[in-house]
């Protein structure tokens, strides 16, 4: 016959804290985690959390470019219009000239009756085409000079009105993401009061200390998703890079904290799995692969940690769960939920 459920969580629950106050170590093992490529089907809601980061990006992007746009047509005007006085100061010249020389004399009688000789005559023919070229020269100038300045305002007004579009794009893709974000992270904090006081009960019927397994919220750290993606991996790459240092993930705070955002999670997540699964990359079993993740190489630590954290948010949602833990290391699930959350509330 087999133990009541309730028997048999409280008997799991009292061995893993004895062992624990027993202070014995066990080097990290590999979970040989449920992969995001087992799960069924990705949730409505993580698709739309996964879709507005994207639609985010490519709004900043194109932002990014317009305003290249923007700034290059600024210049170049303000390069002509500084230009636009000695162009016209020349322009008038030639047009007094133009206009002196189409009011007086006869010029060409005036150059024949004056030459000396056929040679001269040549010279001085040519050196009055030369002097109507150059006035021709400087009127066509001006008037290039003023059609490109009209061209490039023009090209700056659809710049701006463009950019303001892919602005107002950008800020309505911030604000969903935040508010997705925001009601993940309410949801998980609910799931994880319910989930500590389920085990601070097990616990106390086992006779164990209560808890002693905590939740990711105990220490009050709260994510902020009130911010945008620049101002949200500004603020949490220090602190993992922190949390890291030393490590062979040292230096890769930004890559967390950019995945944190654009899949939905609680950016202290995919750090601390590293710390339970291999000791933060020093102890590996697969290339580049430092959370016990299925059983992959990765070609390089920026793909592989983009995996991680979007696999999690996948098939593991928010943040650390007793559920979670369940299904990334059911041998042993209650130590590697205690050890991950301890390493979360350290970043």
């Amino acid at each position: 016959m087999n133990a009541h459920p309730h028997s048999h969580r409280a008997l799991v629950v009292g061995a893993a804290l004895a062992f624990a106050l027993a202070g014995t170590a066990l080097a990290p093992a590999p979970a040989q985690a449920v992969t995001q490529e087992t799960q069924a089907e990705v949730s409505a809601t993580q698709k739309k959390v996964e879709q507005t980061a994207a639609a985010y990006e490519q709004a900043v992007a194109k932002l990014q470019a317009l305003q290249g746009k923007i700034d290059e047509n600024t210049a170049k005007i303000q390069e002509l219009e500084s230009a636009m006085p000695g162009k016209r100061a020349k322009a008038g010249l030639a047009m007094r000239a133009n206009y002196k020389n189409e009011r007086g004399t006869n010029v060409l009688m005036s150059v024949v009756l004056q030459s000396s000789s056929l040679d001269d005559l040549l010279t001085r023919m040519n050196y009055l085409d030369q002097i109507q070229s150059s006035n021709t020269e400087a009127l066509e100038d001006l008037n290039d000079a003023e059609r490109e300045l009209e061209q490039h305002k023009v090209e700056l007004e659809q710049a701006r009105v463009k950019a303001q579009a892919e602005q107002d794009r950008a800020d309505a893709a911030l604000k969903e993401a935040q508010k997705l974000r925001e009601d993940a992270q309410r949801r998980a904090e609910e799931e994880a009061a319910a989930e500590l006081a389920e085990l601070e009960a097990a616990a106390r019927a086992d006779g164990s200390p209560a808890g002693a397994a905590g939740s990711p919220f105990d220490n009050n750290t709260v994510v902020d998703w009130g911010m945008s993606q620049e101002d949200f991996v500004a603020a949490w790459a220090p602190r993992i890079d922190a949390y890291l240092e030393g490590s062979p993930l040292a230096g890769y705070g930004s890559q967390f904290a950019a995945a944190a955002w654009k899949y939905g999670v609680d950016p202290r997540f995919s750090p601390a799995i590293s710390n339970t699964e291999s000791s933060k990359g020093a102890y590996l079993f697969r290339e580049h692969n430092a959370w016990g993740w299925g059983s992959i190489d990765f070609p390089s630590w920026e793909q592989a940690i983009d995996t991680h954290v979007r696999g999690l948010a996948q098939g593991y949602g928010y943040t650390i769960s007793v559920a979670g833990a369940k299904k990334y290391c059911p041998p042993n699930w209650y130590d590697w939920y205690r050890n991950t959350l301890s390493e979360m509330q350290r970043i």
